[in-house]
């Protein structure tokens, strides 16, 4: 499932800011509610005028067409790198481009991946089924039965939905099992037990689902028998957000697992034993990975246990059968500083490799535990600038891993290397897809509302002139502790530094970019840090004289589309342009809608009235005014976002017409919450906002 943003421009609080609230959102109260009916004729008939409407003024443009075509060739090169993912002696890779919009799903040998141009053998041709089957299928991926990788369970989506219909396929025989498993479309986590049977978390029918919409029963199911069938494993709550059972085939260490999400961010592990659950006992806001004999524990709180207290962000080491015999004593893999924080860790057969954001700069190390400790070791070959990162390529059988190192200017580079046996190899590597020739990035800081440095990256020439006349782009994200570090884009470089424009990325609170407490910093009634950490960088920018108002834009998706909403309502004298896409902006129905309630972790309670205030604060929706004056927005969303509902952004554009603001909107009927389904779509999405904002901020 997560990162796109001193606050000198509004002097007064927002407690006085804000309009008496209503206890909550009713259809008596919110006359656009209809909006939310998604494939209703009325809803789409609106949804239709409103693209025309778009595309008449961004997409009948030179400049449009000059960008969706670019970016067109990017996504379809054949010279981008194709990654893969190993099962069994193969590596497998999905590819899209012109001849094959909807996708090839291939694999290769290691040998050949070697090569510069690869022979590939196609498993299934996605183009081909959907043809066959009257159906728009999007590739969601595939699961393979251990230890033979011949049969797997394939999860297609229609549309781009994130619900799943899972289907079992034989990848030597090319073809789905004839009787073999078919689960329908529901959004369903499903894991082999062994060859015969599944665990099955789905759609049972009433009460099988929490309130979020996701499984809250997980069953065992045979084959040949009906699903209705299929016997308990687990339980959770309706107010849980979801769960899941699944087994661990490795190797010697084979076990069956249930993970029950509570919220968003706690959680409970058990291993079942001979039938029964037997739980890991973590705190529930840690993360836990069980990998061979080892249970490593990620911190989110600080935990005192055994006379220690590990603070949070830290990355903790037991064996797993002496923990769950009672012993409490762990061996710290990593603890954080003011300035680092864990950015993920990837397990080898014999190692660890421990991934460390230091000031939003990737460390990678390597950890070895031998004679009763753990050694550090630095990966060697690694530059000291770029996002790195590292991973297993096969972690029951070796100590390979795969090296990627990026940056804004650095086309992507995949390289392979073997623990122990010196730098990694590279293999492939990103075409140049814009001309990086005078241009550099660089690291600032700005300074919050209460005076927390905030950090941001900034792509532009090296001769910018500081004259306030750059037509600048923001981003930024602030939630769910995703971080936002550097990594190349060509859309980006071509549709936005080669014409001229500076690009800014923000760390902001609510990220990831300094562990769980830059996180937690932002959660719930203290969400106004992260907007007013992403305005103080704006701010920075103009008293640089790098833009001003009339020159800077911002974009955010999904959560940062929530952070553009609030842009546009708390901080409108700031900005010239906001594109605003998948967003979330009605903060008191939000919970009612889709997977809404599984954010309620990050956001708060709708239905509880205290929470309701701080929630009704940074509501876009309902902070709109008739009276106020507003940058142009474009509102992107897609029908088949399954995830956030396309009512937030349809809702809302309804609320600016309504009041007699200048915005444009675009629904694509595909998509699902990535906005696009094929490369055209992401192209014409894409397309759309560089237009935009370029008419808007030259």
């Amino acid at each position: 499932m997560n990162r796109l943003l001193t606050t000198l421009l509004l002097s007064t609080s927002l407690m006085a800011q804000t309009p008496p609230m209503p206890t909550q959102s009713s259809p008596t109260d919110d006359p656009h509610q209809w909006l939310e009916d998604v494939g209703g004729e009325r809803s789409l008939v609106w949804v239709r005028e409103r693209n025309a409407q778009s595309e008449k003024l961004l997409a009948e443009t030179p400049f449009f067409r000059e960008a969706r075509a670019r970016i067109l060739s990017i996504l379809d090169s054949d010279a981008r790198i194709p990654f893969v993912g190993k099962q069994g002696a193969h590596y497998y890779n999905f590819w899209q481009d012109a001849k094959n919009p909807r996708g090839l799903w291939r694999r290769t040998t290691l040998d050949e991946y070697r090569q510069q141009n690869p022979k590939w053998e196609v498993v299934l041709d996605l183009d081909a089924l959907g043809a066959q089957e009257g159906e728009n299928w999007v590739w969601h991926g595939a699961s393979f039965l251990h230890p033979d990788y011949r049969r797997c369970l394939l999860s297609l989506s229609r549309g781009g939905a994130d619900a799943n219909v899972t289907r079992e396929f034989d990848v030597e025989a090319k073809a789905f099992v004839e009787d073999g498993f078919v689960l329908p479309e529901a959004k369903s986590t499903v894991a082999w037990r062994d060859r015969d049977s599944l665990f099955v978390a789905t759609d049972f029918g009433p009460g099988s689902l929490t309130s979020s919409g996701y499984p809250r029963i997980a069953k065992l199911w045979r084959r040949g028998t009906p699903l209705a069938s299929a016997t308990v494993v687990a339980e959770g709550k309706v107010d849980d957000v979801f769960l899941s059972a699944s087994r661990d085939q490795t190797e010697g260490f084979e076990r069956d697992l249930v993970y029950r999400g509570v919220t968003f961010f706690t959680n409970e592990l058990f291993l079942l034993r001979d039938g029964e659950p037997v739980k890991v006992d973590k705190p529930d806001s840690a993360n836990a990975n069980v990998h061979r004999e080892w249970l490593l524990l990620e911190l989110r709180d600080d935990w005192t246990v055994g006379g220690t207290t590990h603070a949070a962000g830290s990355l903790l080491a037991c064996k797993l059968e002496a923990f769950l015999a009672g012993e409490r004593t762990f061996d710290v893999l990593f603890a954080p500083t003011e300035r680092t924080s864990l950015a993920g860790f990837s397990p080898t057969r014999n190692h660890i490799l421990l991934n460390v954001l230091d000031n939003v700069r990737n460390r990678i190390s390597v950890l070895t535990h031998a004679d009763g400790a753990w050694r550090h070791e630095p990966l060697p070959g690694l530059p000291e600038f770029g996002t790195i990162g590292a991973s297993a390529i096969d972690d029951e059988h070796s100590d390979a891993y795969w090296l990627t190192v990026t940056d804004y200017l650095t086309p992507t580079t995949l390289s392979i290397g073997t623990i122990g046996a010196g730098p990694a190899v590279p293999l492939k590597s990103l075409p140049g897809f814009f001309d990086t020739t005078g241009l550099e990035v660089t690291q600032r800081e700005a300074r919050s509302k209460d005076g927390t440095p905030i950090p941001y990256f900034l792509v532009g020439r090296k001769d910018l002139k500081r004259d306030g006349s750059n037509p600048t782009l923001l981003y930024g994200y602030g939630g769910f502790e995703v971080s936002m570090t550097p990594s190349y884009s060509g859309g980006v470089g071509s549709c936005w530094l080669a014409k001229g424009g500076v690009f800014v990325v923000a760390n902001i609170r609510g990220g990831g970019e300094f562990g769980p407490r830059w996180h937690q910093a932002a959660l719930k009634q203290n969400r106004i840090k992260c907007y007013e950490d992403f305005a103080a960088v704006a701010e920075d920018l103009v008293a640089q004289k790098i833009t001003s108002r009339a020159h800077l834009g911002i974009q955010g998706g999904s959560n940062g589309g929530l952070l553009m909403g609030n842009m546009l309502t708390m901080y409108p004298e700031l900005f010239g342009a906001i594109v605003c896409q998948v967003p979330l902006l009605d903060m008191l129905r939000y919970h009612k809608l889709l997977a809404g309630a599984s954010w309620m972790g990050e956001y708060g309670d709708p239905d509880v009235p205290e929470e309701a205030v701080w929630l009704r604060r940074y509501s876009p929706y309902h902070n709109l005014k008739p009276d106020g004056k507003y940058p142009k927005v474009l509102f992107t969303t897609s029908t088949r976002d399954d995830r956030v509902h396309p009512g937030h952004a349809r809702k809302m554009m309804a609320r600016m017409m309504e009041q007699g603001h200048d915005a444009l909107y675009y629904e694509n009927i595909e998509g699902g919450h990535g906005g696009a389904a094929d490369n055209k779509q992401a192209a014409f999405m894409a397309a759309l906002a560089y237009t935009f904002l370029w008419q808007n901020l030259r």
